[in-house]
């Protein structure tokens, strides 16, 4: 497949490269990555087939949004998802454009960046370097990922220096409603040694467009002995197709917690995976996904231990409705020289209607004698029993089926580690 197919060409992305004023290292890793878009081949995820998925088409490849004076200034949408009174690190992105940014003057005291990846680009080009497309995911991993390197629109740059603590969650807000946009965007978001940090993301699309390609890629590198709370609530329309990658890596002692919410309309395949480097570190990945009309769904959820006495758990429920259909898969990999860790997994998937379809794998793939490991995993379709008491005590049928809903959810909600995620998706569900 050669870059023919993408409306967008190399002389075009320099252009853009120069326009943001990105150093020279970025526009050679645009042109190198569009150059291995010819050659790589797609990733092949299990039970789902890519071929009528569109990858390589969108309307427009920037698009300008508002930036806002205050807080007040915000959209009703926006300004629901987020803590107008504790907002003390914000930074909000309108489509491709950086719109509102507050950093707490603490943090900026002890050093700490929190910049949109365009500013951040041009104010700390080494460190961004060091980073980017090096230690969590690689350029060449397969078509998708060079395609994302090429043609990254937005994202944020967090670095957390050396025995720093982040008091303030850093909450990061990217608003998509224009009809023609699309979206690559890209997390960075590092903690050196002994540092901490809870990080809340939401997507939110309010745009009635067709065919808007999404292709995120977010890496944690958490240092040794530092911990990182990573939190996401997603709102995409069915509007928004495509791929999207959250990884992380641990030195020794470190801790990756993941809380996510994936609440999108649109169809899309999911790597959340955390590698497990140094010894006893460890990472916790929690999920809460909801399928409608006719959505597909594929999200690889996996933790590989390479270091010892590591601890992985992977928690997944998810609710399908109308014609949607998921595949969950959960991998706990322990490595060869990974003694002592544990590996702990649980998927289940609740399917409210006919045509709607789940598919829960549990994978443990062990290289080592001296380890403790378990799997869970059902899927099964309401109880129509729970459904006729709730409906003998005078509920509505859809009162019911909200009530099954919450309540197969919410063992998952009440575990995740940020406030502020439980209270939006609670308010979802």
């Amino acid at each position: 497949m050669t870059t023919e197919t993408l409306n967008i060409s190399e002389e075009q992305l320099v252009d853009y490269s120069k326009a943001h004023n990105e150093p020279s290292w970025m526009t050679e890793l645009r042109k190198k990555a569009l150059k291995l878009t010819e050659t790589l081949e797609m990733p092949k995820p299990d039970k789902t087939k890519l071929r009528k998925w569109n990858f390589d088409t969108f309307k427009q490849h920037e698009t300008k949004g508002s930036a806002y004076e205050n807080l007040n200034e915000l959209p009703e949408s926006v300004k629901q998802i987020i803590d107008v009174e504790n907002s003390e690190n914000l930074v909000i992105q309108h489509n491709n454009d950086l719109a509102y940014s507050q950093v707490s003057e603490q943090a900026k005291n002890d050093g700490v960046i929190i910049e949109g990846l365009h500013e951040a680009l041009v104010n700390h080009s080494e460190l961004v370097q060091k980073y980017y497309m090096t230690q969590a995911v690689d350029i060449d991993e397969h078509r998708l990922t060079a395609l994302h390197t090429a043609l990254m629109n937005g994202g944020i740059f967090v670095y957390v220096p050396k025995n720093i603590v982040v008091e303030h969650p850093i909450q990061y807000v990217v608003l998509h409603d224009d009809d023609n946009a699309s979206f690559y965007n890209h997390v960075i978001l590092v903690t050196e040694e002994s540092a901490e940090v809870t990080y809340v993301e939401n997507y939110l699309s309010n745009a009635n467009g067709e065919d808007n390609q999404i292709n995120i890629v977010s890496e944690v590198i958490a240092g040794a002995n530092s911990n990182v709370t990573y939190g996401s609530v997603d709102y995409l329309d069915k509007g928004f197709t495509g791929h999207i990658i959250r990884r992380g890596t641990t030195e020794a002692d470190a801790s990756i917690k993941w809380a996510l919410g994936l609440m999108n309309e649109g169809s899309q395949i999911i790597d959340n995976t955390t590698n497990l480097i140094g010894d006893r570190s460890t990472s916790e990945l929690k999920s809460v996904v909801v399928g409608t009309g006719d959505q597909k769904i594929n999200l690889t959820s996996k933790i590989v231990q390479y270091g010892k006495e590591t601890d992985g758990y992977i928690l997944k429920h998810g609710v399908m409705k109308e014609n949607a259909s998921s595949v969950f898969n959960g991998i706990g990999y322990i490595k060869h020289g990974g003694t002592k860790s544990i590996a702990n997994q649980e998927s289940r998937v609740l399917m409210l209607s006919e045509n709607a379809r789940g598919d829960a794998n549990p994978i443990l793939l062990i290289d080592e004698d001296d380890v403790e490991a378990g799997h869970a995993a059902s899927v099964g379709r309401v109880d129509p029993e729970q459904l006729y008491y709730l409906m003998s005590r005078g509920i509505s049928r859809t009162e019911a089926e909200r009530l099954v809903i919450h309540g197969f959810l919410d063992p998952v909600v009440r575990e995740l580690p940020i406030e502020d995620v439980k209270r939006q998706l609670r308010e979802v569900i």
